[in-house]
């Protein structure tokens, strides 16, 4: 079986103000490191539009109300200090939701072995009734509660975003069924992700990592902590937050992990998802903010989906 990727030209549309972090040339960045020979054998897509029923398995119904009221036809409107939606947006965000779930729909399936999503804007700051950082629906969150309408009962989101998806865990808070693992760098922002941070039911499992921490900090923690609580938890299908902001060339954090070590913990992830979960794997693209390293740490994060 082969990894499935979407991709979509809305992705490079998604308008932000110059000089924003969160660029159409992320997009472009993910989307030529792919093109390669190496990822020939990948089962390209088009990703379809969320409905809104898929967006209220997370957010709100006064939320989905409120950003398409927002959504403008010329120019941007501000959702908050670093969140921006243009003429496009809307569109872009609901095609990254749309591609999660339908990854999910071909992993139950049986067609693919897992997937990726290349999207931009990210999701995992995306809280049930609040925009925030760049995000404006979560799109982790949402394609893991997706996956119980394949009868899977426990869902898992894991984030290795350099920043610690505070819209995941307020989506998860009090649902015992699902669970959500992060590494992130602290202090950083949205500060949240505290070790004592667990959710109602002890279902959220959070590794803080000090600034300037490298790979052996990051590994130790997912090997030793977050991969072994995912395990216990025994998911039916796991779903990566995969942002490449912890990377050492990445201007927005201070960590120094590099593509080994995204290519590592995919591997990781993926052997508990073929134990545990039938192998039902479905990535989207959060962080990552330098082209060079965003490109190369994509690649590397493919390349162990297709291994796996």
């Amino acid at each position: 079986m082969t990894t499935l990727l979407f991709s979509h030209p809305v992705f490079q549309r998604h308008e932000v103000p110059p000089g924003h972090v969160e660029h159409a040339g992320r997009y472009a960045a993910v989307d030529q490191a792919l093109q390669a020979e190496e990822f020939a054998s990948l089962d390209r897509r088009r990703p379809p539009l969320a409905t809104r029923e898929q967006v209220e398995l997370v957010h709100s119904e006064s939320y989905w109300l409120a950003i398409e009221q927002a959504a403008p036809k010329s120019g941007l409107a501000q959702l908050d200090a670093d969140t921006f939606m243009g003429p496009s947006s809307l569109e872009a965000a609901l095609r990254a939701v749309g591609g999660a779930c339908a990854g999910v729909d071909a992993v139950f399936a049986g067609d693919v072995q897992n997937a990726f999503v290349a999207s931009r804007p990210p999701g995992h700051h995306a809280e049930p009734q609040r925009a925030m950082g760049f995000c404006l629906f979560n799109t982790a969150a949402i394609a893991a509660i997706h996956a119980r309408a394949h009868d899977a009962k426990r869902v898992a989101v894991l984030d290795f975003d350099v920043h610690h998806g505070n819209g995941t865990q307020a989506a998860f808070w009090d649902d015992e069924n699902a669970f959500y693992a992060s590494s992130h760098e602290w202090p950083q922002y949205p500060g949240t992700g505290r070790v004592e941070d667990r959710g109602a039911f002890d279902n959220i499992i959070n590794a803080p990592l000090a600034t300037g921490a490298g790979s052996e900090a990051f590994r130790r923690a997912w090997g030793e902590i977050l991969l072994p609580a995912l395990s216990d938890f025994g998911p039916d299908c796991i779903i990566i937050s995969a942002g490449f902001d912890a990377h050492h060339a990445d201007p927005v954090g201070r960590l120094k992990l590099n593509e080994a070590d995204f290519s590592w913990v995919t591997a990781e992830i993926a052997a508990i998802a073929k134990d545990k979960a039938g192998g039902r794997l479905v990535s989207v693209l959060e962080g990552g903010y330098e082209l060079t390293a965003l490109a190369a740490s994509a690649a590397a994060h493919v390349k162990a989906l297709i291994a796996a």
